[in-house]
């Protein structure tokens, strides 16, 4: 489905505290249930989700949402800080007590674990899809202090000058995540390719390590595959939200 049939979907909100800014998002047309909120990784925008948020999962009602930082979204620079990330998130959350899936792609993953471990109770569900949280795997090349210099920073289009930013910043911020990830209740499906250049699977490890204080947490491993999973796999991914609302809503498929 084309990307430009999301102009219908789109609105905006504004986020107080500690974001403040107008963030920009698109939700599905139909009724549903369920909430899943669809959060991209770095580069990215809510049109990467463009075929869940057009067609989705029976009963549930998709958002996905520009970052801060990226897309139509606010500010115009990088905003490094998970918390602030996650406060863009929270502020999509349909009202108290309905709880949520949260799926998060990359960078992606991140950002929802935050919002898992900060709101437990409002999170019934959390798919993490190539997702790095892993801070022993990150690492800055030296090309990315060339891409930060002025004049580099100047000729680099806003999306790669903030993916940029937020990614050199990315290892203190997974540090300080780190002790928060027991937090997380949710039912968690991981979702890893075993040939993921940018993601690597040792993330996955990490994940079953320090998630445990979710109820269940389960691995979909998919060998031979890359990084791109909401687009090459997107059967799998569709499972891995049912799966999420399934366990969330009580039922044991498989935990």
């Amino acid at each position: 489905m084309a990307a430009s049939g999301l102009h219908d979907l789109r609105s905006s909100t504004r986020v107080g505290a500690p974001l403040n800014a107008t963030i920009s998002f698109v939700k599905s047309k139909n009724a549903g249930a369920v909430t899943v909120i669809w959060v991209h990784g770095t580069p990215g925008s809510a049109e990467g989700w463009s075929d869940y948020v057009q067609d989705p999962l029976a009963s549930t009602v998709s958002i996905a949402l520009d970052r801060p930082g990226f897309g139509q979204s606010e500010p115009e620079a990088a905003v490094i800080s998970l918390e602030q990330q996650a406060a863009a998130v929270a502020a999509l959350f349909p009202p108290a007590p309905e709880k949520v899936i949260l799926v998060g792609h990359s960078l992606g993953g991140a950002v929802v674990a935050y919002v898992a471990a900060q709101h437990p109770d409002r999170v019934r569900g959390l798919v993490l899809l190539a997702s790095s949280l892993d801070p022993g795997q990150e690492s800055i090349n030296p090309m990315q202090y060339v891409g930060r210099a002025w004049p580099v920073s100047s000729l680099l289009p806003r999306a790669l000058r903030n993916a940029n930013e937020e990614l050199m910043a990315f290892k203190g911020q997974l540090l300080a995540l780190e002790p928060m990830l027991p937090s997380i209740t949710a039912p968690t499906i991981i979702v890893h390719g075993t040939k993921d250049d940018l993601v690597p699977f040792a993330n996955v490890a990490y994940m079953h390590s320090h998630l445990t204080g979710a109820r269940c947490v389960k691995t979909v491993v998919l060998e031979g595959q890359n990084h791109f999973l909401p687009w090459n796999s997107e059967s799998t991914v569709r499972d891995a939200v049912a799966w999420a609302i399934s366990q969330g809503g009580g039922a044991n498929a498989g935990c």
